[in-house]
C-alpha cells in the first residue's frame, strides 16, 4: 500500500466503485466492438449520418454518446435501449475483476458505504450484483441516465447522485475507476479518485488521479484492519 493510497481510503466513509473495470469485465465474451456495430446499423437505418470516427468505433458506449449531438430523443432512447440489452446479455457471461469482490465486503466489514457509479445501465449492474450476491452490499447503483447519454462520466451528475443519497459530503468519498472520465467526474464533484490501472499503459491515462492501483488487492488491504 501506498502511502498516498492509504489516507485516501483511510477517511473515506463511501467508496464510489466504477462497473467495468473495478468490479467486473462486461464484455469480456461478448464482444464490445460486436454491440457498437448494432447500434451503428440501428441509428443508419434511421437516417443518421455517422462520422468517420464513429464509423470506427468499436466501444459502444462513445457510439451511444455520439446520439446526444444529434437532437433526436426518440433515436437517443431508441439507442439507450438497444445497448441496454446488449448490456443484460453480456453481462451474463461477464468475468468478474480480481478481487472486486473482496473490495466490497472488505469495505462493508470496515463500516463504509459502496455505490457504484456507471456509464453501464443500472440494469446490467443490479443484474450482476444480484448473481453475485452482492445486491446487499451496494446502494445506490447509479447507472446511465436514461436517455441522456450526455450525463454519463465525465459529467459529475453520477457521482454527485450517489453522494446526495447518502447525504455525502465529497471529502468524505473516494471514487475508483480504470477511465480517464472517472477520475474527471470524481474530481468535478470534488471527490478524491484512485485509478485502477488494469492494463498496459493506463498508469499514465490516469495520472491526473490522487493515487493509482494496479490491483484491487491493494484497495482490499487499505480497507481491512492491519
Amino acid at each position: 500500500m501506498t502511502a498516498v493510497l492509504a489516507p485516501l481510503v483511510g477517511r473515506a466513509r463511501v467508496v464510489l466503485l466504477d462497473f467495468d473495470g473495478p468490479v467486473c469485465a462486461v464484455f469480456a465474451r461478448h464482444p464490445a466492438s460486436a454491440v457498437a456495430h448494432d447500434l451503428r446499423r440501428l441509428l443508419a437505418d434511421r437516417g443518421v449520418p455517422l462520422p468517420p470516427a464513429v464509423r470506427r468505433e468499436p466501444d459502444p458506449l462513445a457510439v451511444l454518446r455520439f446520439t446526444a449531438t444529434l437532437g433526436r430523443p426518440a433515436v437517443v432512447r431508441l439507442a439507450d435501449e438497444a445497448l441496454t440489452r446488449a448490456e443484460v446479455t453480456a453481462i451474463r457471461t461477464a468475468a468478474p475483476t480480481p478481487f472486486g469482490r473482496q473490495v466490497i465486503l472488505a469495505a462493508h466489514r470496515a463500516g463504509r458505504r459502496v455505490a457504484v457509479v456507471s456509464n453501464n445501465s443500472a440494469a446490467c449492474v443490479r443484474a450482476y450484483l444480484n448473481a453475485r450476491r452482492l445486491t446487499s452490499y451496494v446502494h445506490p447503483v447509479v447507472g446511465r441516465p436514461e436517455g441522456a447519454p450526455g450525463r454519463m462520466k465525465p459529467d459529475p451528475y453520477p457521482v454527485l447522485a450517489a453522494l446526495r443519497e447518502w447525504d455525502a459530503e465529497p471529502a468524505d468519498c473516494v471514487l475508483v475507476g480504470d477511465s480517464a472520465t472517472d477520475v474527471e467526474a470524481a474530481h468535478a464533484a470534488g471527490v478524491a479518485a484512485i485509478g485502477y490501472a488494469n492494463k498496459p499503459g493506463k498508469r499514465a491515462r490516469l495520472a491526473a488521479a490522487d493515487a493509482v492501483v494496479d490491483s484491487m488487492a491493494e484497495l482490499v488491504a487499505a480497507l481491512s484492519p492491519a
